[in-house]
């Protein structure tokens, strides 16, 4: 029984009869029915709008192997799906066994990643310890609750549901959603959907570290290489390294976005691993190539691509590689790109690269300073090098942040 309909006098005075009776009974058991198909309705409304959330959010995270971008999309997925006002990622650290915010999403989010919590500390850290989930509607008033987070970020906690998120049979994190939108409580359905999420979260985040993994021993690999072709030109020694740390500076002078400096790092560390591939008669000569070997000596931008051409998250370092001896007007190599079509990490590796072959010795030339170089790069704007890169360069060096490297 979920109600009772009640009849009091007849409007016209007279008793009420077994007709009367049996129409009650007919339209409540009318009524009944109908609820139960709008309970019936609802639940499978809602049902099907958290399947439908859930595969978006194996979309969203299978879209993308970076590890900081699956834990960021991960929090902003899992809020919307609880309906949250609030919403962060604590992972476990490996050497000391704390809790840190790894995500921290809403206005006081950054306030919180300067909080550490001990294994079995606060809601999330019993969460941890006990690798048990909680629903916690009334946070005020349980014990387990962290009240330094509240003085710290000023932020009223009214509810949360925290479930663990495990890899390899371990508890390697929690899944915080905080304060139901609206004012409302968090439900066991609310709790069982979050489980859901966080075995989702959790194959995307072994993934991603799979695949950190594994790019970091090609990355490794692949500079090695680069390295060791560099070392059979004296004239070269430390050609990368330098190349890194003008390109660098160069990006943190840039006027607006200079975009990620991770990747453009990357693509510097390996802008010459094509040269692997190119014979040590030509590759070590100083002067006087012939056309054929010119033509040989121009194609290791397009080596190198190729060389990363079945890693498809390297996709725009191997744009940047094959791009780094493009020219502003479009007299480059080898695809004669021109203007804002080269991308802004080539043009800017372009500028480091040249710096740094005219600040060092050959055989031929003594190493130019660093104002002669300065003005050469400065000379060459517009026509060889983007102005907005060889300014943001001049500034480098202005400031210090370039200086002729030694090593």
């Amino acid at each position: 029984m979920i109600g009772v309909i009640e009849l009091i006098k007849k409007s016209d005075g007279n008793p009420f009869t077994a007709g009367d009776k049996a129409m009650i009974e007919f339209l409540a058991g009318r009524l009944s029915l109908d609820m139960e198909y709008a309970d019936l309705l609802a639940g499978s409304q809602r049902e099907a709008r958290h399947r439908v959330m859930q595969m978006k959010l194996s979309t969203v995270l299978n879209s993308t192997l970076d590890q900081r971008e699956v834990r960021r999309r991960a929090m902003e997925a899992a809020t919307a799906l609880m309906d949250a006002d609030v919403g962060s990622l604590l992972l476990v650290d490996e050497k000391t066994g704390d809790l840190f915010f790894e995500v921290a999403l809403g206005e006081k989010g950054s306030r919180l990643k300067e909080i550490r919590l001990k294994m079995g500390e606060g809601i999330a850290g019993w969460v941890a310890a006990k690798d048990q989930p909680a629903l916690v509607n009334d946070v005020e008033n349980d014990r387990r609750y962290f009240r330094q987070a509240g003085v710290i970020t000023k932020f009223v906690t009214r509810n949360m549901v925290c479930v663990p998120v495990r890899s390899k049979g371990k508890v390697v994190g929690v899944l915080q959603a905080i304060n139901k939108k609206g004012g409302g409580a968090f439900t066991e359905e609310d709790l069982e959907n979050f489980m859901t999420l966080s075995h989702q979260v959790a194959v995307a985040l072994e993934n991603a570290h799979l695949y950190g993994e594994l790019k970091e021993t090609f990355v490794n690999t692949a500079a090695a290489l680069a390295a060791a072709v560099e070392k059979k030109d004296p004239y070269t020694g430390g050609h990368i390294k330098r190349v890194v740390e003008y390109s660098s500076a160069i990006a943190r002078c840039i006027e607006g976005d200079a975009g990620d400096l991770e990747q453009l790092r990357l693509a510097a560390v390996l802008h010459d691993i094509g040269k692997i591939g190119i014979r040590d008669s030509v590759l070590l000569k100083q002067a006087g190539f012939t056309p054929d070997e010119l033509e040989t000596m121009r194609s290791h931008p397009l080596v190198g691509a190729d060389i990363l051409a079945h890693i498809e998250q390297m996709g725009e370092v191997r744009r940047i590689m094959r791009s780094h001896h493009e020219k502003w007007n479009g007299s480059g190599y080898p695809d004669g790109l021109a203007g804002e079509a080269i991308p802004l990490h080539a043009r800017i590796i372009s500028v480091a690269d040249a710096f740094d072959a005219i600040t060092t010795d050959r055989p031929y030339r003594k190493a130019a300073g660093l104002d002669a170089a300065k003005e050469e790069i400065r000379r060459h704007g517009g026509t060889e090098f983007d102005p907005l890169v060889v300014a943001a360069f001049v500034e480098a060096c202005e400031t210090g942040d370039i200086l002729i490297s030694k090593e």
